[in-house]
């Protein structure tokens, strides 16, 4: 299902027709979060999620969010960015409510993200410090993309 939200003469969406992959690729790429990522990852990780997408009324995209769960018990929150440009308009915030009011997403068990500047965004939606971080573990490889890049020789 396709979910909608307009405002201010911005649309979020889930329709993943309208995703502009250039524009979350340039983006992502150089996150400090997914360095390097390659495009035909950033494709696929949109395909197995529910991609959020903010335009403007023109239909050029400046933001971006996605969340992957099984939208029964548990949810991840990735890649939310707005653009330089149209930072400070409260889409960041508008974005977080919209996405937390969709009905397949209602009554999870546990919702979970990782942020190194945005806290404060979070919080004001719930987020919190992990209770017990003791108890989770990761395999985290950070550089993926550009270890795999110079193991090809690129």
């Amino acid at each position: 299902m396709i979910h909608e939200f307009r405002k201010d003469g911005f649309l979020i969406s889930t329709d993943k027709q309208l995703l502009q992959f250039d524009v979350i690729h340039d983006f992502l790429k150089t996150s400090y979060w997914s360095p390097g990522i390659p495009l035909d990852v950033v494709k696929r990780a949109a395909g197995g999620s529910i991609a959020f997408g903010i335009y403007k009324e023109s239909g050029e995209q400046v933001g971006y969010a996605r969340v992957i769960s099984d939208c029964a018990t548990f949810a991840y929150l990735a890649d939310v960015f707005v653009l330089e440009t149209e930072r400070g308009k409260g889409l960041s915030k508008w974005l977080m409510e919209c996405l937390l009011q969709l009905p397949e997403l209602q009554r999870l068990r546990r919702w979970s993200l990782a942020t190194r500047d945005a806290h404060g965004l979070y919080a004001q939606f719930g987020f919190t410090p992990l209770d017990n971080p003791d108890i989770m573990m990761q395999i985290a490889r950070p550089n993926i993309y550009i270890e795999m890049k110079e193991a090809n020789g690129e």
